[in-house]
């Protein structure tokens, strides 16, 4: 699937109290002693961390690292997306994961920016090639497509607008993965496809996660991770060997890295990096 030298990721969400804020400085410390090539930054419903975002995304920066903030098309205006990118391009951000987002309950307009690829195209027109773009991707597809050809056109459409690459929803389900690849080559779409990674602290969690997005547990995790009851050490021991069997496989396959969902926990991340003995090169 690739050639180059695979890079890791890993995903933050802005806090929301200062005593939150406090617990991710201490929680991201950690994490940067796997040394990720970057941390991506969420951007919430309609827009509502903002500020919080571009003032995580300003730490990180301060401490040294790389960071690709989320931008959303839901409840985003032109005039809100061309202020967000200059003050990014201001601080010497180049990467961005442009996202069509969720529309917030009680949100009666999108804003400007009906799909994703709107919003890339939009993001080029204003900055050109400042930014490296990061787009979503949906091996098991997106929950409201309408068929599996209308999502593939739908990923092919942000490609075309400008997308440099793209991380996907996770997933459990390597081969889900691996027809997607083939699915977008078929059709010429060749820009790096990152896998999506969750680990697994909590079943209640990941079912309703899980229902939410559109992601696929397979029946025998499934069925496994309900027959541990409250025992917590036994699920996550569980998603342990899973997670990493799965992150095996796919760097095996050539995966061209993998973005982990940290949910701003550093325990389980830190400890299937350790397994996979992963680093990530250092960018000239």
């Amino acid at each position: 699937m690739t050639t180059t030298a695979p890079t890791f990721s890993l995903e933050l969400f802005p806090p929301q109290t200062p005593e939150g804020a406090d617990k991710l400085r201490a929680a991201r410390a950690e994490m940067a002693l796997l040394h990720p090539r970057f941390f991506s930054v969420t951007f919430g419903a309609g827009g509502s961390t903002r500020d919080r975002t571009l003032e995580t995304v300003l730490e990180i920066q301060q401490e040294g690292h790389q960071a690709a903030p989320h931008l959303s098309c839901i409840g985003s205006t032109r005039a809100s997306i061309r202020s967000i990118l200059a003050q990014y391009r201001t601080h010497g951000i180049r990467h961005l994961v442009a996202l069509r987002g969720d529309l917030p309950s009680g949100m009666a307009r999108p804003g400007s920016f009906r799909y994703a690829n709107e919003l890339v195209q939009f993001i080029r027109s204003e900055t050109g090639s400042w930014f490296h773009i990061e787009v979503a991707a949906y091996p098991e597809y997106h929950p409201q497509a309408r068929t599996p050809l209308d999502d593939l056109l739908a990923f092919q459409r942000k490609i075309d607008a400008g997308a440099d690459s793209a991380i996907t929803q996770y997933f459990y389900n390597f081969d889900a993965y691996a027809h997607f690849i083939d699915e977008c080559q078929a059709v010429g779409i060749n820009v790096p496809i990152v896998p999506g990674i969750m680990p697994i602290s909590s079943f209640s969690s990941l079912a309703r996660f899980s229902d939410n997005c559109g992601a696929e547990i397979p029946r025998w995790i499934r069925k496994r991770l309900e027959s541990y009851g409250d025992d917590r050490a036994s699920i996550q021991a569980f998603g342990l060997d899973v997670v990493t069997q799965l992150c095996e496989r796919l760097l095996a396959a050539g995966a061209p890295g993998l973005h982990f969902y940290t949910l701003n926990q550093v325990g389980l991340t830190r400890t299937l990096w350790q397994r996979l003995g992963l680093t990530s090169p250092v960018e000239a």
